[in-house]
């Protein structure tokens, strides 16, 4: 769920009352740490795909269902974090200078000016039928 305009505003008066009051804590939290725990994590699930794969025909070959049942299950866990690490991870360019996504950006508010307008569209379209219905 996107920011308002005012928390937005909020957020930026924060962030430049953080970088006056310490600037050292402020650059320390500034960057892509989000986005390297995220891929990093991304990375870890993938080798554990492999990994699962590995035991899975191991115990193909060996004869025992449960090494492959440990390996399909292992394989299932991997998938499941690859997809959410990568639905979680922010996107190049979307994490404003504290790393926060939803920053206050020309972009953003252009983005967020345009859904507003859709919204708006939507609820006038459905308010003209129900008065059509109405009548």
């Amino acid at each position: 769920m996107p920011l308002s305009e005012h928390e937005q505003r909020m957020l930026e008066q924060m962030e430049r009352a953080l970088y006056a009051e310490d600037p050292k804590f402020a650059t320390a939290l500034e960057g892509s740490g989000l986005r390297t725990y995220t891929r990093r994590r991304v990375y870890q699930a993938i080798a554990g795909f492999l990994v699962g794969i590995a035991l899975l025909m191991a115990g193909m070959v060996a004869q025992w269902i449960w090494i492959s049942v440990v390996g399909f299950l292992v394989m299932l866990g991997c998938a499941v974090l690859v997809v959410t690490g990568w639905r979680k991870a922010p996107r190049s360019g979307a994490a404003g200078p504290m790393g926060v996504v939803g920053g206050g950006g020309m972009a953003a508010r252009r983005q967020a000016r345009q859904r507003r307008s859709m919204m708006d569209r939507i609820e006038q379209r459905w308010q003209r039928r129900r008065d059509e219905q109405g009548r």
